[in-house]
């Protein structure tokens, strides 16, 4: 996998498990070496790797490639347990020449670099205690025995070294200093100093300020970044530059994947301390952390700059950032603007040619090849599509080179890609040439500007007349005047019917809209109508005393379309009787007349409005089945758990059927908030939608969807899966690149997956590693597509329809009753079917045929009974 991929940061810790667990101690080193290339170490690899090397090392020159280790591993992280380690591991050197002195360096860079830490800074300093106290021992005579001056001066400077610990520890807000404190106090055989005194206390005062930051990270759970940015404010505005370093180190320890920390980091080193090392050292492993954002690289490219690196570190930086794996094609163009920028300041242009300014035009050259091959290859786009770089190039050469005719081929070049029909475009050209050029040049280019821009044109032929009036002669002012009027003559003509196009296209939708408006009340008093005629032919039909008068029974009324499924009835659907009526038999345990007095009673019930003042402690409630038997018993018990349920108002048609949507009312607004948490639970087999009761008249722009719509580079968009995958099976897929926050597999409102997901990971490093590895990946046999989370801006109607409608951008087809359209499928008996004639419906729910070749109007078809029907179907 590293050899496809060597930026795989949980590959290499895979491996190094491994390796370790096989004792292959080479191959270990080998791969934690490979690693530690690539991406700063924490502090629990390092530590083992140091303990391995350790266990290893006994002869002097094996002692030294340790040191050489520690020294690696404090760069990476500053890490009070590392410098711990290795303060402790320089003692066991302590008999080689000069090696007391080297101890006491170490134990100094130590206190130097985490001394400041408030919780863990208290164990270097006692060790650095204990082993002064050491020396001290061996330092003291023999008991009964006279020290001779020399031995009485290095035990006096020995106690000093001591006391000075001690007072400058004291002098450091600690946590537990008061038993550091008392320990010197029992220690010395002098009084404490007052100086010493006073600023102990003054330390225990800060430590005061500093406890409640310190306990916000002890109780709070990773990754602590709101913790750590409100400690790192709080040292800010103390301004001790060393502790604001180490509360940053400290943050950054815990979050190295987070781009923005790096960044104000950064920020405050080049700005305030400016330490070269110090400065270049954080630029550095900002980009191994956090590779893939471009922001740091420029950063640290203009740190180096700052500082005088030398150029050629600096180029192969920037080779280094090309190879990063950026994930959008913008950031190319950014970290190539960066670099050229730089390449630029180098160069001495009081000379006509230097070493210097071939590079820069050699840059220039690669920079716009490489947009168009390598990015553009990847993307599908080259990210500069305004061709900035070779604007830029442009004005270099002319402003700074004296040389137009390289802008001009370099302009003509960018007009060709595009470009032309824009006026700011043009525009910017002309500029450079009435800087640089000349008033000929300057001509030709307004006029091919009026030629061929298409967004302003206007804004064009006013400067080209405006040239013509101040230095054209007056056949340039006719010229001009003859080409601006024709442009914009045609430039209005074009608008014109544009207009008449779009004012034809709105017409027409307002007169389907009419169409459709009329068609719906002349159905709703046809349906009216029919339900008057079924009425009194049901009470004929019940004084019939011909052969069919007994068999026939009342059919149950035709179930809503969308029973069950999610789609909202409409509220007088059409109702069919008789022999072929479509109901379908009764069933057993619900009969017809049972479901009858269901309707009843719920139409019964007096329709309750909705109080809008009771909103902050309302939820609305939608998705849910049509066929929910009591809703108010069954939410009830659903949202009970949330708070206590003052109502739930379930919404019903004119039938006393259940729509599918409810009110639910609580006592307190808390458990209306609560209640959002249940959004998407499922309920009888579909996802419930749980909301804000929120009046959109008031609120228009209120927007109920809980996901972003923006780009999330630390989430994946997937699409192409098998819809029988699962949560489980996409996580197991998905956590091999990295540690997998949240998937959601996206359903449509009956609850069936789409075959698309979206997968969250804790970082972009993660993400962009799953992009890479899983894209065009087989999964069930499916080929998934995976990408960054970028959803594109949903378009809306310019002209909405009124009522339901309105969320359809195309008129919606005419539908029979069961929602198909009508003559897809006929339902009536073959002996009753002629040939080659259209199918007509009659007044009273009967299908007659009239012959297709007559011109005569149809005879008005007689209206019979279902009697009526039944004996002329045996008849036939």
């Amino acid at each position: 996998k590293l050899s496809i991929n060597a930026f795989d940061y949980n590959c290499h810790l895979d491996l190094i498990k491994l390796l370790r667990q096989e004792g292959e101690l080479v191959k270990l080193r080998r791969a934690r070496q490979k690693m530690s290339e690539l991406f700063p170490l924490t502090e629990e690899i390092w530590l083992d790797w140091l303990k391995d090397e350790i266990k290893m090392a006994s002869e002097s020159s094996e002692r030294e490639k340790v040191y050489e280790l520690f020294e690696r591993a404090v760069k990476d992280y500053i890490c009070p347990e590392i410098w711990l380690e290795y303060a402790q591991y320089s003692i066991g050197g302590i008999g080689q020449e000069g090696g007391i002195e080297k101890v006491r360096s170490i134990f100094e860079r130590a206190l130097t670099a985490v001394g400041l830490h408030v919780t863990k800074g208290t164990a270097l300093w006692e060790a650095y205690r204990e082993f002064e106290n050491a020396i001290l021992e061996t330092a003291q005579p023999a008991p009964g025995s006279v020290p001779s001056p020399e031995q009485q001066q290095m035990l006096c400077s020995q106690l000093e070294k001591i006391h000075t610990l001690f007072r400058r520890q004291l002098g450091i807000p600690l946590l537990d200093m008061e038993a550091s404190y008392a320990e010197y106090e029992e220690w010395s055989e002098d009084p404490i100093p007052e100086t010493i005194v006073k600023n102990y206390k003054k330390a225990l005062q800060q430590l005061e300020k500093c406890k409640p930051y310190e306990e916000a990270l002890l109780g709070a759970e990773t990754p602590k970044l709101a913790e750590y940015q409100a400690y790192i404010d709080f040292e800010m505005k103390a301004g001790d530059p060393a502790r604001i370093q180490l509360i940053y180190e400290r943050a950054l320890a815990e979050n190295c994947l987070v781009p923005d920390l790096w960044a104000r980091y950064n920020q405050y080193l080049d700005r305030q301390l400016k330490v070269k090392e110090l400065v270049l050292s954080a630029h550095d492993r900002a980009v191994r952390n956090c590779p893939w954002t471009v922001g740091l690289w420029i950063r640290y490219l203009l740190a180096m700059e700052r500082h005088r690196v030398d150029h050629g570190i600096i180029s192969e930086m920037f080779e280094k950032a090309l190879n990063a794996g950026f994930i959008q094609a913008t950031d190319y163009v950014e970290i190539w603007q960066a670099y050229l920028d730089y390449l630029r300041r180098r160069v001495d242009f009081t000379q006509d040619s230097s070493k210097e300014l071939e590079e820069l035009r050699s840059a220039f050259a690669r920079a716009v090849e490489y947009l168009k091959q390598e990015v553009e290859e990847r993307f599908s786009e080259s990210g500069d599509p305004s061709c900035t770089i070779m604007q830029n190039w442009a004005r270099v050469e002319a402003r700074l080179c004296n040389n137009m005719q390289k802008a001009r081929e370099l302009w003509d070049n960018i007009m060709t890609k595009g470009n032309a029909k824009y006026a700011n475009m043009w525009l910017e050209y002309y500029n450079l040439e009435r800087a640089h050029g000349d008033t000929q040049h300057c001509r030709k280019a307004l006029h091919r500007a009026v030629q061929c821009t298409s967004d302003y044109p206007e804004h064009v032929c006013e400067v080209l007349l405006t040239l013509e009036r101040i230095e054209g002669t007056l056949e340039d002012w006719d010229a001009a005047v003859q080409k601006t009027e024709n442009r914009l003559a045609r430039v209005n003509e074009q608008r014109a019917k544009a207009a008449e196009k779009e004012a034809a296209l709105a017409k027409q939708e307002e007169e389907k809209a009419e169409q459709r408006k009329q068609a719906r009340a002349e159905k709703k008093a046809s349906k009216k109508a029919k339900k008057t005629r079924i009425g009194d032919k049901r009470k004929a039909d019940d004084d019939d005393d011909g052969e069919w008068g007994q068999e026939e029974e009342e059919q149950p009324s035709k179930r809503h379309k969308g029973d069950g499924d999610g789609v909202l009835p409409e509220e007088d659907m059409e109702v069919e009787t008789g022999l072929f009526g479509r109901s379908g038999p009764e069933k057993p345990d619900r009969p017809a007349n049972q479901k009858e007095k269901a309707s009843t009673s719920r139409k019964d019930i007096p329709k309750v409005l909705h109080d809008s003042s009771k909103d902050n402690v309302t939820v609305f409630v939608s998705n849910l089945s049509y066929n929910m038997a009591d809703p108010e018993v069954k939410l009830k018990e659903l949202f009970e758990s949330c708070g206590e349920v003052a109502e739930i108002r379930p919404v019903f048609s004119n039938k006393g059927t259940f729509r599918g949507y409810c009110y639910v009312e609580f006592k307190e607004e808390k458990s209306a908030l609560q209640a959002l948490g249940l959004d998407r639970k499922v309920v009888e087999g579909r996802p419930m939608f749980v909301s804000p009761c929120v009046d959109k008249n008031k609120n228009p722009d209120f927007k109920v969807f809980r996901y972003s719509t923006t780009l999330e580079k630390h989430k994946l968009f997937i699409s192409g899966l098998p819809f029988s995958c699962t949560k489980e099976e996409l996580e197991d897929v998905c956590k091999a690149h990295g540690n997998v926050k949240d998937i959601r597999l996206v359903t449509n409102r009956a609850g069936k997956p789409k075959g698309l997901a979206y997968v969250e990971y804790e970082n972009e490093a993660q993400a962009s590693q799953a992009v890479l590895k899983m894209d065009g990946l087989t999964v069930k046999e499916h080929v998934i597509k995976v990408a960054i989370s970028n959803p594109p801006l949903r378009k809306l109607p310019d002209k909405p329809e009124a009522g339901r409608a309105s969320q359809f951008a195309v008129p919606r087809q005419v539908y029979g009753a069961r929602g198909k359209g009508r003559t897809q499928l006929s339902m009536m008996p073959r002996a009753l079917q002629r040939q080659s004639n259209p199918v007509a419906k009659a007044e009273n729910g009967m299908v007659q045929n009239s012959p297709a070749t007559s011109s005569e109007p149809p005879e008005e078809p007689k209206k019979m009974s279902n009697a009526d029907f039944a004996k002329m179907l045996l008849k036939k």
